[in-house]
This record gives structure tokens, sequence and C-alpha cells, in this order.
């Protein structure tokens, strides 16, 4: 099954002039190899299309279940220099949550927000009862 990063992990940031540092911590260590083989650092530069413009570094954290991605040219030249506040960490990490994964279908009760994992057909189906 198809879903999003909120329901496998969160996010910590930090920024230092133009370059923003995301941690990605697996909420189950059966979600981390998940992690791994999925959010690579050319996907998570992917994911931001044109807002990061240098070089992005993964490091993997294995005993705490965390990517650390180091984003270099991704906060508009620094976040004391650009008027774009999207721009700051927090926003970077907070965005990289829509990031879709795929989940076999054996660690679904394990994701985080089961009731925001419904289908909208199931809600019709509800409200019809």
């Amino acid at each position: 099954m198809r879903v999003l990063l909120q329901h496998l992990a969160h996010t910590r940031s930090g920024d230092k002039g133009n370059t923003s540092n995301i941690a990605v911590f697996a909420y189950e260590p059966e979600f981390y190899e998940l992690l791994k083989d999925q959010l690579t650092a050319e996907r998570f530069k992917a994911f931001y299309r044109d807002a990061i413009k240098g070089e992005v570094l993964r490091y993997e954290v294995d005993n705490i279940h965390a990517l650390n991605f180091v984003a270099h040219g991704a906060l508009g030249g620094g976040v004391s220099r650009s008027l774009c506040l999207d721009n700051y960490g927090k926003a970077l990490s907070a965005a990289i949550l829509g990031f879709e994964m795929e989940v076999p279908d054996e660690l679904a009760t394990k994701l985080k927000g089961q009731h925001l994992l419904r289908s909208s057909t199931d809600d019709v189906s509800a409200l019809a009862q």
C-alpha cells in the first residue's frame, strides 16, 4: 500500500546559513529499512523540485533508526537573507512528511494515524448506515 511518510516517521530540522539539516526518525524499527530503501538522497532532493539548489547528503544513523539529510543551497541564500519564509528548515522538514512510501500490507497495523488512512469510499459507506 502507498502511504505518506507521516505514517511511518517524524522529522526534526535545523538550519545554518544556506544549509538545512533534516532528520527523519522511523516510528518502528520495521519502518527503518523501508526508509533506507525508498528515501534516497536523490528522491529527497527531487521531492522539493527546484527548492534545493545544491547537493543533498544522506547519513544513516542505524542505532536510532534515523536518516539525516544535509541539503546545501536549500534556504534561498540563507534564512536571514531570504524573503521566502517557507524555505526555513522547519517548513522543509514538515513538507517531506508528504513523501509517498510503499509499505507491505502486513505492516499496516503499525502505521500511525490509522483513521487518516481510510478511503473516501469508507467514509461514504459509514454515512449511509
